[in-house]
C-alpha cells in the first residue's frame, strides 16, 4: 500500500491513489480486481490512444492528398488562364484587323459606286448626244438630197434649148463637191456612221462596265458578310 501510494504520489494518477487506498484498506480481498481493473483501464486508454493516433495520421495523409489535389488543380486554372488570356489577345487582335479590313472593304465599295455612277452618266450623255448627233445628221442629209434632186431638176430644164441671152447653167446636177473630192452627202455618211459606231460601242461599254460592277459588288458583299461573321 505505501508503494502504491507513493508511485500515485510521484506519478499524479488518480486511479493508482485509489488503488493504495482500497489496499490500505482491504488488502489481501480486493488487491487483484483493482489491479485487473486498473490494467483493462490502461489497455483501454493505450487502444485509445492508438485509434486516434490512426485517426490522426489518416487525417494528415488525406489532408496531404486534398492539398496535392488543389495545388494539382490551381496549376491547371493557371494555366487555362494563360492561354485563355493569349487567345483574348489574340482575337483582340483579329477583330482589329478584321475592323480594318471592313473599313478598306466599304471605302472601295464606295469608290467603285462613285466612278460606277460617273461612268455611267458619261456614257449615257455620250449615248444621248450620239443619237441626237444621228437624228441631226439624218435630217440634214434629207435636206442636201432633196436640195440635190431640186439641183438635177433645174439642171435637166436648163439643157433644154435656151435663148442665146440666158445666163450660164450648170450642165449637170450639182453635188456640193468638197476640196478633197466626194460630197456633202457622203461626208455626212460618214459622219453618220461614225456617231452610229460610237452610240454602239458606248453602249456595249456600259453594259460591260455596269456587269463588272455587278459582279463587283456581290463579290464584296459576300466578303463583307463573312468577315462580320468571323
Amino acid at each position: 500500500a505505501a508503494f502504491l501510494t507513493e508511485r500515485a504520489r510521484l506519478s499524479g494518477s488518480r486511479l493508482l491513489a485509489q488503488v493504495s487506498e482500497h489496499v490500505a484498506a482491504d488488502p489481501f480481498v480486493k488487491v487483484k480486481k483493482l489491479i485487473k481493473d486498473l490494467l483493462v483501464q490502461l489497455m483501454e486508454e493505450a487502444t485509445a490512444e492508438t485509434e486516434h493516433k490512426g485517426w490522426c495520421d489518416t487525417e494528415l495523409v488525406t489532408n496531404k492528398q486534398t492539398r496535392d489535389r488543389k495545388a494539382a488543380d490551381v496549376s491547371t486554372l493557371s494555366a487555362q488562364i494563360e492561354d485563355l488570356t493569349a487567345e483574348i489577345a489574340q482575337l483582340t487582335q483579329d477583330l482589329a484587323k478584321l475592323a480594318a479590313e471592313i473599313g478598306d472593304l466599304e471605302e472601295s465599295i464606295a469608290k467603285a459606286t462613285a466612278d460606277r455612277n460617273d461612268s455611267k452618266a458619261t456614257n449615257e450623255e455620250t449615248i444621248a448626244e450620239a443619237k441626237a448627233a444621228q437624228t441631226a445628221l439624218t435630217q440634214a442629209m434629207a435636206v442636201v438630197k432633196d436640195f440635190y434632186a431640186k439641183s438635177a431638176e433645174a439642171t435637166a430644164l436648163a439643157q433644154q434649148t435656151p435663148a442665146e441671152d440666158a445666163p450660164v447653167t450648170f450642165d449637170k446636177p450639182y453635188k456640193g463637191m468638197l476640196p478633197e473630192g466626194g460630197n456633202v452627202v457622203d461626208f455626212l455618211e460618214v459622219i453618220l456612221t461614225d456617231f452610229t459606231r460610237l452610240e454602239t460601242e458606248t453602249a456595249n461599254s456600259e453594259a460591260a462596265e455596269a456587269d463588272e460592277y455587278k459582279k463587283f459588288m456581290f463579290e464584296s458583299e459576300k466578303d463583307r458578310a463573312l468577315k462580320e461573321n468571323e
